[in-house]
């Protein structure tokens, strides 16, 4: 089964689950990346600070050995003084290695994946105590690679170390004899040589990790294709509720629109097409206003409405089509359609006039 959905994940990951994936903290992150830079460091600092560093301190500890008349150990304040001269000469040696680790290895981190805070890499979780899931973390893929990158940097280092030490087994033996100044710097060119050829190394495997690890990451965040549309769904709205939201608004701006209509002056009308309800009033405006319009089923109601209103209709269907196109609802109509409008409207007054006269 897991097989199959691995191969139903055809697709590449979106943007959204890109984005919350970051956002949850699970980011490409090689760690070999992290040690090339330690390496590196240790390179510089073994290079450019050690060797000094190193001869400074092999000539406190000749002094140390071979005068140690020099430093009096008869109280507790003598010994707190020769201390407190070892330990600054030790801070002298540590402390820029220190400095460069830590510069190093966080800049490394930051040109893989700039920092965020992540509560929930930090939240307690059973998964990563159970021996279970340990156990299948070992022996999944991701499992084999570290594996394997880890064999791998274990026999590069070996092999450096033999070739190194071998050449420099007797002189190594022979610079035991010598002073602490020599071993020192004997040591220090040692290490030197193994380091540059571990960082060559590392190089190689660092450079191979960075790009196995982001594809590892892209690839486990590949989606299917049913993923990817319920996502869209998710994100654009389903496209049925969406319909159905903007069928619900239409009818309930019918309503209101059927509302206004009783309220209407006249009503210009195709005979069965189109309906617009128009309201003019001296008091209220210079120009009539469309108060509703429809089309078939609801032109046919706005007649009902306004011929059970007493409202009069009028049949122009010229007039009725081109208002219906080109005036939208509690809008003033246009200019041009001030003359065929105010004619009816005079005739509409004319009516009322008459009627009034009749009483």
């Amino acid at each position: 089964m897991a097989d199959e959905d691995k191969d139903s994940k055809t697709e590449n990951p979106t943007e959204k689950k890109l984005r919350e994936t970051q956002e949850k903290g699970n980011v490409p992150h090689s760690k070999e990346a992290t040690l090339f830079a330690t390496m590196l460091a240790t390179v510089i600092y073994v290079t450019f600070f050690l060797p000094a560093r190193m001869g400074r301190m092999g000539e406190v500890l000749r002094d140390l050995f071979e005068k140690p008349d020099q430093w009096k150990l008869e109280t507790g304040p003598d010994a707190i003084s020769l201390f407190v001269r070892l330990g600054w000469e030790v801070a002298n040696v540590v402390l820029p290695a220190m400095v460069l680790f830590m510069t190093f290895g966080v800049g490394a981190s930051m040109f893989q994946n700039l920092p965020t805070p992540v509560l929930e890499r930090i939240r307690p979780q059973f998964s990563r105590i159970s021996p279970v899931s340990g156990w299948k973390r070992l022996v999944s893929v991701t499992g084999l690679v570290e594996f394997g990158k880890s064999l791998t940097k274990i026999l590069l280092v070996s092999v450096a170390m033999f070739f190194v030490l071998r050449g420099e087994f007797f002189h190594s033996i022979d610079a035991m004899a010598s002073d602490p100044h020599t071993i020192f710097i004997r040591l220090s060119e040692i290490v030197q040589q193994i380091l540059i050829i571990v960082l060559m190394a590392t190089v190689v495997v660092g450079v191979a990790d960075v790009l196995w690890s982001r594809h590892h990451w892209f690839d486990q965040l590949k989606m299917t294709k049913q993923e990817v549309k319920d996502e869209h769904k998710q994100s654009q709205g389903d496209p049925i509720v969406k319909s159905r939201q903007r069928s619900i608004a239409r009818d309930r701006a019918r309503r209101r629109m059927m509302k206004q209509v009783p309220r209407a002056t006249l009503v210009i009308a195709n005979p069965t097409h189109f309906a617009v309800a128009l309201r003019y009033v001296r008091e209220e405006g210079d120009a009539p206003v469309v108060v509703a319009k429809g089309q078939d089923l609801i032109a046919l109601k706005i007649r009902e409405i306004a011929e059970a209103n007493n409202i009069p209709v009028f049949e122009d269907p010229p007039l009725a089509r081109s208002m219906f196109a080109q005036v939208s609802v509690d809008s003033v109509i246009p200019s041009v359609f001030y003359k065929a409008v105010a004619e009816l409207i005079h005739r509409v007054y004319a009516a009322q006039s008459n009627r009034k006269r009749v009483r």
